[in-house]
């Protein structure tokens, strides 16, 4: 049997649509924080791996009151509110691995 993070990559690899931390955490019922963890851990094995051919892609995070896009983010996370409006409507960031 594989590894939480052997599955959790090879459904990343597989699927069409980038998933929220959220769905992964549904898919393997574990926490969103665990799943934050491994998607560190999947980013640094998958360059390693196909030598900067494959990535994981995070789809930042938005603020969807003001629109604001958080580019900056040295880990993947969702943030707890806009740097611009304030607002905590963030929609979560969302990963899925591809080719680059």
């Amino acid at each position: 049997m594989s590894s939480i993070r052997q599955r959790i990559t090879k459904m990343l690899s597989e699927i069409e649509e980038p998933l929220t931390a959220e769905d992964i955490a549904r898919m393997f019922e574990i926490d969103v924080n665990e799943v934050y963890e491994h998607l560190e851990h999947i980013a640094k094995s998958i360059r390693r791996m196909y030598s900067g051919k494959k990535a994981l892609v995070m789809v930042p995070p938005r603020c969807r009151k003001c629109g604001y896009i958080f580019k900056d983010l040295e880990k993947p996370k969702k943030p707890s509110k806009c740097p611009r409006c304030k607002s905590e409507w963030i929609e979560p960031p969302r990963f899925i691995i591809k080719n680059i």
